[in-house]
This record gives structure tokens, C-alpha cells and sequence, in this order.
């Protein structure tokens, strides 16, 4: 049951001061409830709910791997990945189509960005 959906994320607030990266099977309610401040923590603390990057995996294994690699990256490293295919650090979730409920869905995420791992 290891075979689904899970993202690595790069997450950050509206000044780009601070990066957070995580790993999630569902990418748009872990940002939803981001936005909304409903995850006491790192996240809440410093306001991380702008989406500016994402990688999808099939394997929790290997995107856990993905995740801890990153996460030992220097700031510049993290930076430089975020602007291969997002170079104005805009929030993606405002930028992709929603769905009835306001959201992008997932699918729609993960066929039409050019973030997305092959």
C-alpha cells in the first residue's frame, strides 16, 4: 500500500523569508490548512502557507528520501531549485485553475506544472 500519491513541497510566507519543506499525501489540504492556521507549529509560527514548489512520487519511501535530502540543503540550494521552474516564487496554488470548493485539484497540479517529477 505504498503505491499513491505523495508530494515534497516547498512551502514559504508572503515575504520569502522563511522556507519550509515537507512531505504530504495531499498537497492541497496540507496548504489549506496552512493558509488557515490550523497546524500549531513551524508552519503557523511564521506563516508558511504559499505553495512554491512541489514534486510528486508514487513511493512514500522515496519521497521521505527526497524530503531529507533537501531539508540538509543550504538556503541557496533550496532557492535555486524553487526558481528552475517557478522564478518569481509565486504562490502555485493561486495560479493553477480551481475546482467547485475553490481549490486546484490535485490532478490538474500534478499534469499541467512544470513542476512535477517524470
Amino acid at each position: 500500500m505504498r503505491d499513491h500519491d505523495y508530494y515534497v513541497y516547498i512551502a514559504t510566507n508572503k515575504h520569502r523569508s522563511t522556507l519550509y519543506i515537507g512531505v504530504t499525501n495531499s498537497l492541497v489540504r496540507r496548504i489549506s490548512q496552512n493558509k488557515n492556521g490550523e497546524i500549531e507549529g513551524f508552519t503557523q509560527r511564521y506563516q508558511l502557507n504559499r505553495l512554491v514548489w512541489f514534486e510528486h512520487f508514487r513511493d512514500v519511501r522515496d519521497a521521505i528520501a527526497c524530503e531529507k535530502k533537501m531539508k540538509g540543503w543550504l538556503r541557496g540550494k533550496k532557492i535555486a531549485r524553487i526558481e528552475e521552474t517557478n522564478p518569481r516564487s509565486a504562490d502555485l496554488l493561486e495560479e493553477q485553475p480551481v475546482t467547485d470548493n475553490g481549490w486546484p485539484s490535485v490532478e490538474e497540479m500534478v499534469r499541467d506544472s512544470s513542476l512535477r517529477s517524470e
